[in-house]
């Protein structure tokens, strides 16, 4: 990537995965949003090409959706898109240019660290003052995991790269508006909370032999308004399959979080 930034010469540099393919309109989508000079990066919208290989496909596939149309959605409305994703991504060249040498010794407790490289160059682009946007008619299918192992791989990498790239961008956020510091802390804070939450449950059963029906019930009911809201939003009902995803989050995820921040000085690729 560092050696294509390198050699090429346009104005513009476009970003693709290997294993992603673009709708035929997204360069001439994603074009008149660079048209602005202080906009530094662009992303298109993410889905998953294998979308029916499997019934965690399905739910990547809306997890897709959620982190495309409502979070980067959210943030861009404010100029400063966090994590401008690697499977679709125009840069501008001058821009990547004055980075590069920051981008290319990206450094964590001394060590190489080759991933997450998307949202660390993002927040490369923001430190610099430049914006970053998001264009959710440039459509990108790419490839989702469809099994488990490679699914929680892929997690724990993304998970250790949101932890050590949230410690740099807390630098920037008294420079953005107030909304991204309330999404920062809230995407940081808000699985603590229900980490707490299911363990402070699992000690009343131990403790009292009495089901925590209170937490259990307000879980469920914040995993129904907000599936509710997102398929009356995107007008498709399956967004309410996605409340099965509350299973993976509350069981595999918080977990898995957790052992990730334990280990943030590992920098194995975890490849699928």
């Amino acid at each position: 990537q560092i050696a294509a930034i390198r050699r090429s010469a346009g104005d513009m540099v476009l970003n693709v995965d290997s294993d992603t393919i673009l709708a035929s309109d997204v360069i001439r989508k994603l074009v008149p949003k660079m048209q602005d000079a202080a906009v530094g990066a662009a992303m298109g919208q993410l889905t998953a090409r294998n979308r029916n290989d499997s019934w965690l496909t399905r739910l990547i596939d809306m997890e897709y959706w959620l982190a495309c149309n409502e979070e980067r959605a959210a943030q861009a409305r404010f100029g400063a898109v966090m994590c401008c994703c690697g499977p679709c991504v125009m840069y501008r060249r001058s821009a990547l240019a004055s980075l590069l040498d920051q981008y290319e010794s990206q450094y964590f407790r001394g060590k190489p660290s080759d991933f997450g490289e998307d949202r660390h160059l993002t927040i490369l682009m923001l430190k610099a003052g430049f914006r970053t946007e998001y264009v959710p008619s440039a459509i990108a299918a790419t490839v989702v995991p469809n099994k488990l192992g490679p699914y929680l791989r892929q997690q724990l990498r993304w998970a250790r790269s949101t932890f050590r790239d949230t410690l740099l961008g807390l630098r920037l956020l008294p420079n953005l508006n107030r909304f991204l510091t309330l999404d920062v802390v809230g995407q940081n804070l808000g699985p603590l909370l229900l980490a707490l939450s299911v363990l402070t449950g699992l000690a009343q059963l131990a403790l009292t032999g009495t089901a925590p029906w209170l937490a259990a019930l307000m879980i469920v009911a914040m995993t129904m308004i907000r599936c509710s809201v997102v398929a009356l939003r995107a007008r498709q009902l399956r967004f309410l399959g996605f409340s099965l995803h509350t299973f993976i989050n509350i069981f595999l995820l918080l977990p898995l979080k957790a052992y990730a921040l334990c280990t943030l000085s590992n920098s194995d690729w975890l490849s699928r």
